[in-house]
């Protein structure tokens, strides 16, 4: 089976079908909360939400099977994030918060799992995903999911962005930051349930992390960011799903699809890194001055440049 059977044709496959709804959903959400995500500086957190999802999904998975997955860990994720959102503004620095939650989560999930009868197995299941073999049943609940996500992103956005720039001047306009940190780590962490679920609950960062990234380099004007990290994530998505198909039928080499869909991320992000700074070389070879896609991630300021972030038109590009 060549790739353009598999990106055309191969969707007709009801589990095929599935699998596809279900990743394209979730790539755009994914990358819409991930440009929050980039702009606060908040991987690390992800990272420590993504492990802190285990212990539910495995207590999940043996009180319910597989239909015990989502409730599983919609709980373990929504405290964890209420947990790292209070840690954080009682003093505790953030990277020993997460360090603890992190650390305790996860070895509490892995010994759920070691009580199965098929540890190995399930273990696998959990921290690489399932893309391929979603229950019909679990469709509609990981969609659900996802989509309060962006509602809940979406509603808060330009407060968001506001805290992202200049947290001072969010709090003096009245904006309160507990509840834009719960909502964001709230969004974030309905986004790893859905992921976990499907990708597993180790490659969930890379669906958070890269489009936001790549939406950077690309765009330098904030509202278009966004739309550029969601079809990035999407294609990606179906790009992942394809190859993984096409590989699997024309070489015979059985591969992760939750793994060949990462590996796809990864691969656009290094491909467009790449053309951003083969144009940044060029620009600076015939000595052009102005500000062009490559400098882009320099150009869009910090949380750390509130200067910067007060001159910023959050309406720009509209």
């Amino acid at each position: 089976m060549s790739l353009v059977d598999a990106l055309f044709g191969a969707f007709g496959m009801p589990f095929m079908a599935r699998a596809l709804l279900v990743m394209l959903v979730l790539a755009v959400v994914a990358g819409v909360v991930g440009v929050l995500v980039n702009l606060r500086g908040l991987e690390f957190i992800s990272d420590g939400l993504t492990h802190a999802v285990f212990p539910g999904l495995a207590i999940g998975l043996a009180l319910g099977g597989t239909a015990g997955l989502i409730p599983g860990a919609a709980v373990a994720a929504l405290l964890a994030a209420a947990v790292l959102t209070w840690l954080d503004r009682a003093g505790v620095t953030s990277d020993a918060a997460i360090a603890i939650v992190l650390t305790a989560t996860f070895s509490v999930g892995v010994i759920v799992v070691s009580r199965s009868g098929d540890y190995a197995g399930e273990l696998e299941a959990l921290l690489f995903g399932r893309v391929l073999t979603v229950p019909p049943s679990q469709v509609l609940p990981l969609i659900v999911v996802s989509l309060v996500a962006l509602a809940a992103v979406g509603v808060t956005l330009k407060q968001q962005l506001f805290r992202a720039f200049d947290a001072a001047g969010s709090r003096a306009a009245g904006d309160s930051s507990l509840v834009l940190d719960l909502v964001l780590n709230g969004a974030v962490a309905l986004v790893v349930v859905a992921a976990a679920a499907t990708v597993g609950s180790l490659l969930v960062l890379a669906l958070l992390i890269v489009p936001g990234a790549v939406a950077r380099l690309v765009s330098q004007r904030m509202w278009w960011l966004f739309p550029i990290a969601a079809a990035f994530a999407a294609l990606a998505a179906w790009f992942g799903l394809a190859a993984d198909l096409a590989i699997s039928v024309s070489a015979g080499v059985e591969l992760p699809a939750g793994a060949t869909i990462v590996g796809v991320f990864v691969l656009g992000y290094a491909v467009v890194l790449g053309a951003a700074l083969l144009a940044r070389f060029v620009r600076d070879r015939v000595g052009g001055d102005g500000p062009n896609a490559a400098d882009s991630w320099r150009s869009l300021p910090t949380r750390s440049d509130a200067p910067a972030a007060r001159s910023v038109e959050l309406g720009e590009g509209r």
